[in-house]
């Protein structure tokens, strides 16, 4: 059974937004080793909709940058496994939804992800970590 990681990029104001802060290259290398080391990401439907408003373009895009390029790649070909109460439908490759009972969605999950599974969402690491 794999290992939930939680992996969150926090400046030193604490601000946990993405779409503040500037991500350089060797943050963008940081984030792709530690996905590199896990078999999928797990992600509350907030970080999804974040996510998959940006990368999947990045990951087509010849012109990106070499870090955020292969960030985007690893990412768009990586499981990713979402927790909504409110969407369904999913777009981008190789999404799921989890419903039902948490606890059980992400025992699940992990069963199946012996490398792993990298957790980058504020609200639902909170709440993963309030059922231990």
């Amino acid at each position: 059974m794999g290992l939930l990681t939680f992996a969150l990029n926090v400046p030193l104001d604490g601000c946990c937004d993405h779409r503040v802060g500037i991500a350089d290259e060797d943050l963008h290398d940081h984030f792709t080793r530690l996905m590199d080391e896990a078999g999928a990401m797990l992600w509350g439907r907030v970080t999804y909709e974040l996510m998959e408003a940006h990368w999947p373009a990045v990951a087509r895009d010849p012109t990106a940058p070499r870090a955020l390029a292969e960030w985007a790649q690893k990412l768009d070909a990586k499981p990713k496994y979402v927790v909504s109460s409110s969407r369904t439908d999913y777009g981008w490759s190789n999404t799921v939804h989890l419903a039902g009972d948490l606890t059980a969605a992400v025992m699940r999950v992990k069963e199946q992800t012996p490398a792993g599974v990298l957790v980058g969402s504020l609200t639902l690491g909170l709440a993963l970590e309030r059922l231990g």
